[in-house]
């Protein structure tokens, strides 16, 4: 700005002084012009020079000082906003850098292989001659160490019928394991291997805290191969799956492709908050939307598993469903988020403390519910005897009450219905020692038991040759046989004994 000023200035004064030598000039070749007029001229021009020099200082020089200061400033005034982006592309940078999840997680996820025999017909000749020869069949998947002397948590459906299993580290050692547990109900399962040295781990994180948008690494042996890093974000919580037990996953947009299957999901600070189970894909492979089991469900489970040998669920002992427009026009109410009580059980928690049939479930604890798979999620997480605060809605005020959750004491089984654990009275009256009591015949075929002496308070002594004593007896005979039911044994009320087979 100076050397253009001291310019422009330069320019100005030259221009009235060749101005002013111009009417000299021409007064000197007039001749007839007398030194007063001539005097006159001058003073007249001078001050006519400084007038347009002030001009020129006000007006032009300040209109370029404007200009010139508005393209200085262009890119300060657009930059007040790129300046918010580029903190805030600092700030997700930040976020986005996986190397210290990745450095933590690769060496605690392991390669899983199920080793099975099968029997079959392997050509026309073995087939006329009723010949059977064994084949084995290997699956593979993922798994997850969370213990440094070599706990490692997994799918179900990747050891389910597994009469071997092999884990291989990220170091490329090979370890035979041994299966402690499983719960088919959230696909999660316990292996363990044993090994003189101590092995890298994943800690637990608190799924509960993960949020919707946050990034998040996928981490398994997808195709067989050696650790991958996949990298995506929460899509949504929550998540239930149509087609089987309802569940309550986390659902991310991380590529999850056959063999992840029992792989971890860590947050930025390589936190365990889920295990990958599920994709929803037509071809079998990623197309955008995969599943992982909680963390908080999964840590319950095994848990539950290491103290107890199974999972014990904690139920609240209402029924119901959940709201939306539809629900709510039907039952005349204006709430269209939460859990609509119909019924509550008999000596439940629920009972006990006050909850009634038409009110309407808004929270458990800091847990907002908005579906079933809210309520389901939360109580996946709980066991019996835990007291929770349920904040009902009952005539237009919000009430919370403490519940103590009770033991699951039922199942629902495929063509029979409900299932009950029995007490010592049960078993006395029929001089056995196992077995579990139907409490409702649901399905088409049940029903027509009855004409048979086959009713409510009969006892189920066996699925597909299994004896049963407990609910997880029953669940683990289902997923053994893929939840199908292929015979039952039943004592009837008059204590005769039937064999029911279906194909």
């Amino acid at each position: 700005m100076l050397y253009k000023d001291v310019k422009s200035q330069l320019k100005l004064y030259r221009t009235i002084n060749n101005y002013i030598i111009l009417i000299i000039s021409y007064d000197k070749f007039k001749n007839n012009m007398n030194m007063k007029k001539t005097l006159t001229l001058i003073v007249t021009s001078i001050f006519g020079g400084l007038i347009a020099l002030g001009t020129n200082k006000y007006f032009i020089e300040n209109t370029q000082h404007n200009v010139i200061e508005n393209k200085t400033e262009t890119p300060a005034t657009i930059p007040v906003n790129m300046s918010t982006t580029n903190t805030n592309l600092t700030h997700l940078q930040k976020n986005v850098d996986f190397t210290v999840a990745a450095e933590k997680t690769l060496n605690t996820v392991v390669h899983v292989k199920n080793t099975t025999t099968s029997k079959g017909y392997t050509t026309y000749e073995d087939l006329f001659y009723g010949r059977q020869s064994q084949r084995q069949q290997v699956g593979t998947g993922s798994g997850v160490v969370i213990s440094p002397d070599g706990l490692i948590i997994t799918n179900n459906h990747v050891i389910d019928g597994a009469q071997s299993i092999s884990i291989t580290t990220n170091n490329n050692k090979t370890y035979e394991a041994e299966l402690i547990g499983t719960d088919p109900n959230t696909d999660i399962a316990l292996l363990k291997i044993e090994t003189d040295e101590e092995l890298p781990y994943t800690t637990f994180g608190d799924s509960n805290d993960a949020k919707i948008g946050e990034w998040v690494l996928a981490v398994g042996n997808p195709f067989n191969l050696t650790s991958t890093v996949t990298a995506g974000i929460i899509s949504a919580k929550s998540r239930d799956l149509e087609g089987g037990p309802i569940q309550s996953f986390i659902q991310t947009d991380a590529a999850v492709n056959p063999g992840n299957s029992g792989g971890a999901l860590v947050n930025t600070n390589g936190e365990l908050i889920g295990i990958n189970t599920a994709i929803t894909s037509q071809t079998g492979s990623y197309i955008g939307y995969s599943f992982a089991v909680p963390s908080n469900i999964a840590k319950k489970v095994i848990e539950d598993i290491l103290e107890f040998g199974n999972v014990q669920n904690g139920i609240l002992g209402v029924t119901g469903g959940a709201l939306d427009s539809t629900q709510a026009k039907e039952l005349d109410i204006n709430e269209t988020q939460g859990f609509h009580v119909n019924t509550v059980q008999k000596n439940s928690g629920a009972e006990k403390a006050g909850i009634q049939s038409g009110d309407i479930i808004k929270k458990i604890n800091n847990t907002i519910i908005s579906k079933f798979s809210d309520l389901k999620g939360f109580l996946s997480t709980k066991g019996p005897n835990d007291v929770v605060d349920v904040t009902i809605l009952r005539d237009g005020q919000e009430i919370t009450l403490p519940v103590t959750l009770a033991k699951l004491d039922f199942v629902n089984v495929p063509i029979i219905g409900t299932l009950k654990e029995t007490d010592a009275q049960d078993l006395n009256r029929f001089d056995i020692d196992y077995g579990l009591k139907i409490s409702s015949l649901n399905s088409k075929i049940a029903q027509e038991w009855k004409a048979d002496g086959v009713d409510k308070g009969s006892i189920v002594t066996a699925i597909n040759g299994i004896k049963v004593n407990s609910i997880e007896d029953v669940n683990q005979t289902l997923s053994k046989y893929d939840n199908k039911v292929y015979s039952i044994a039943i004592i009837k009320n008059n204590g005769e004994k039937v064999n029911y087979r279906f194909r």
